[in-house]
């Protein structure tokens, strides 16, 4: 079975989908792997390493599907590779089904089976494949770096000749696998750190890495939906929490949001008259801003500043770091693919909850049933569009 390693084409992608160690562990079990030449080299992976490592090296995109029977990609593929995808061949990537319906639909029309390793279950088996938790990890080890960069004050408490210098405060908000990373790398920078979530279950997990929690009542409302991610809160209750967030906000140096809903605008947290009441000289880090941002004020890919505050909207921050960000990458999709693919042929089992849950198209069809509901909202939409043509 032929598995091709697409170069990525995304401005600003500098991630690989397979590092040369995981050609070399697909290629023992008994598979032929093509690489594009150049798929590594924005992440350090030279075309000698992957030949020596067993890969067999191809010139170009339409060279290379042509003989592809999977296909494995960081990002989403772009629209002039879906048109090279050859027909009944598997694609493997991080394709944010829930906000591409129209993308997914193209999948199915040209008879591609796909996979979203975005939408692998939270479930301990499928841990080593969890790529969403993995690019979180490196998300919120660089955010926090950004923050500290930018801010005006040092991060630890220093004892000097000149006097002692005051640790910088930093608030976390959303204690996911990427507010989590965020809290431990500003403590072991020495910053003081809180933290905000309004699942409750977090809390331990934040205390345990030396931060405190933020607490907020919010009734009998569940903030958490049965896949362990955060659910979008009732009016009166983001009210709450907005309160909440505006109060520590006046107190804090740097702040680093993350809060997101799948298949949802990221909720606003900080609005601008709650940024206008923080210090000036004040850091926010938005990790949300690829889904509009935690914050009212947030230019996604870009660094303003507003009243006085610095706001960091950089998207794809996982790219920033593209080396070890390819390595925990190509482990979660060598996982998965060796999940799928038994004694060279593809076995899918649908019955494998891994399967089933990550799949989004498979023999012309969408069979992701969250994804399916947005395809036929979609659908009257450009019905109705067609007709006013």
């Amino acid at each position: 079975m032929n598995i091709a390693l697409l170069k990525e084409t995304f401005p600003g992608e500098r991630r690989v989908a397979l590092i040369p160690d995981a050609v070399a562990k697909l290629t023992q079990a008994g598979l032929t792997v093509l690489v594009e030449h150049g798929a590594g080299e924005a992440a350090f992976f030279s075309d000698q390493a992957y030949e020596q490592a067993g890969a067999r090296l191809v010139n170009g995109a339409a060279e290379l599907l042509a003989q592809a029977e999977v296909v494995v990609k960081v990002g989403k593929p772009a629209p002039g590779e879906i048109e090279l995808l050859p027909r009944d061949s598997v694609l493997i990537a991080m394709l944010q089904a829930l906000n591409n319906p129209e993308l997914v639909l193209q999948l199915a029309e040209r008879g591609v089976t796909a996979f979203a390793l975005d939408m692998m279950p939270r479930i301990s088996r499928a841990q080593t494949m969890d790529a969403l938790t993995s690019m979180s990890t490196v998300a919120g080890y660089k955010a926090t770096l950004l923050g500290a960069a930018a801010c005006s004050k040092f991060f630890p408490l220093l004892m000097t000749a000149a006097g002692t210098v005051s640790p910088a405060k930093v608030l976390v908000l959303g204690a996911g696998v990427a507010g989590l990373q965020a809290i431990a790398t500003a403590r072991r920078l020495g910053a003081v750190v809180e933290a905000f979530d309004t699942r409750p279950v977090v809390k331990e997990q934040v205390q345990s890495l030396g931060a405190s929690f933020l607490e907020i009542d919010l009734g009998h409302q569940d903030a958490q939906d049965a896949g362990g991610y955060a659910k979008q809160l009732s009016e009166e209750a983001h009210q709450r929490e907005q309160e909440l967030i505006h109060e520590h906000l006046k107190q804090c140096d740097v702040v680093i949001t993350t809060a997101l809903i799948p298949g949802k605008p990221a909720p606003i947290l900080i609005t601008a008259p709650m940024v206008a009441d923080m210090a000036p000289g004040s850091i926010i880090v938005d990790l949300a801003a690829e889904m509009g941002g935690n914050c009212e004020l947030t230019s996604p890919g870009e660094t303003v500043v507003r009243e006085g505050v610095t706001i960091i909207g950089e998207l794809n921050l996982p790219s920033t770091v593209p080396t070890h960000a390819s390595q925990m990458f190509s482990r979660n999709i060598c996982n998965f693919l060796l999940l799928v693919v038994k004694d060279g042929e593809l076995r899918l089992d649908f019955s494998d909850e891994v399967i089933s849950g990550t799949c989004v198209t498979h023999n012309g069809q969408v069979v992701n049933d969250a994804v399916r509901e947005l395809v036929r909202a979609k659908e009257p939409v450009a019905a109705e569009a067609g007709k006013r043509a």
